[in-house]
């Protein structure tokens, strides 16, 4: 698969780096024949935020036969997206490749008319510029990356390495996207429900912090009854405490956590075994094969025959969501 950045005059070595790092880990871990190259508008050479001189970019032909084309964010002025990136993104989309607005990028694909009359997130000190020259676009602050399948966008900074482990995983399969995620030392799965801006400082964890130990022992224990009153009694909480506790530990409600972490679970077991359904569905806590089915559907638009199938077999169409 190959993949085109777009690099330009002030953008920084981080918006710049985290799509190159995710998905050439890609190639060097073996899992796939990616390759990741720079394109601009302009020149050959740029200067980044840091100062940096960057030289041999490629011009808009180098973006011409990528499978994905990436934004990693925008002028820091906001500045309207000009000519020639809007037919570049625009032809890119018509013929079938994948847009991902990192950041900031997504103002850039916002001006291509790619997100008219869709979800989208940004960073949140945009939210309001943006909604002002896209009202069309339905802008959600409660999530860390929103994919269409044809364009994705994602929150602010960090965000982007969210989104692009995104992409792997559903390229390649969850056990690629963790590795790729071992490998960078990075969460391998932060669920896209999880609010970008928290107001109040989280403070910093201790290894006898007992929510710690209460989510390392639910990944041990996913094949259980994960009840909140059982994982409030595990934790030695309140019932109220536990639930204020968890969502800011981890930004979400305990059931949504726990049936994310099963559904990686199934996807993990549905990749490198043999098992039935109904045993998986056993072992990751789902009961039956239908309630596994009913809520992968739910996330992944497949069913768990569908997606074993897929990355068996190595077939190139991807799974979106």
């Amino acid at each position: 698969m190959r993949i085109a950045v777009y690099a330009f005059e002030g953008v920084t070595m981080f918006h710049l780096a985290v799509p190159q790092m995710v998905f050439d880990e890609v190639a060097r871990q073996g899992l796939g024949e990616w390759t990741t190259g720079l394109f601009s508008d302009g020149p050959d050479s740029i200067r980044t935020a840091e100062g940096y001189q960057l030289a041999g970019i490629g011009g808009p032909e180098a973006a011409a036969r990528a499978d994905v084309v990436v934004v990693p964010s925008w002028f820091d002025d906001g500045r309207v997206l000009g000519d020639t990136l809007r037919a570049l993104l625009l032809e890119a989309h018509g013929r079938g490749a994948t847009v991902l607005g990192l950041c900031l990028g997504a103002v850039a694909v916002a001006d291509a008319g790619l997100l008219a009359g869709r979800r989208a997130v940004t960073h949140w000190q945009a939210f309001g510029a943006l909604g002002e020259r896209h009202p069309d676009i339905l802008l959600d602050r409660s999530v860390l990356y929103i994919d269409h399948g044809d364009v994705m966008t994602s929150a602010g900074t960090a965000s982007g390495l969210d989104a692009c482990l995104h992409l792997v995983r559903n390229r390649l399969g969850a056990d690629a996207a963790n590795t790729v995620a071992r490998s960078l030392v990075v969460a391998p799965h932060r669920d896209g429900g999880q609010a970008q801006y928290v107001e109040h400082p989280v403070p910093k964890r201790s290894t006898d912090d007992p929510m710690a130990h209460l989510l390392e022992w639910a990944l041990g224990n996913l094949g259980a009854s994960l009840t909140i009153d059982r994982l409030a009694e595990q934790a030695h909480m309140s019932r109220r405490t536990f639930v204020r506790a968890f969502r800011a530990t981890t930004g979400t409600t305990p059931s949504a956590w726990i049936r994310s972490r099963r559904l990686d679970a199934a996807r993990r077991l549905l990749e490198t075994t043999d098992l039935p359904v109904d045993h998986i569905a056993r072992d990751c806590g789902f009961g039956n094969p239908v309630t596994l089915r009913q809520n992968f559907a739910a996330a992944f638009s497949t069913t768990p025959t569908d997606y074993r199938r897929h990355f068996t077999t190595g077939a190139s169409t991807p799974i979106l969501h």
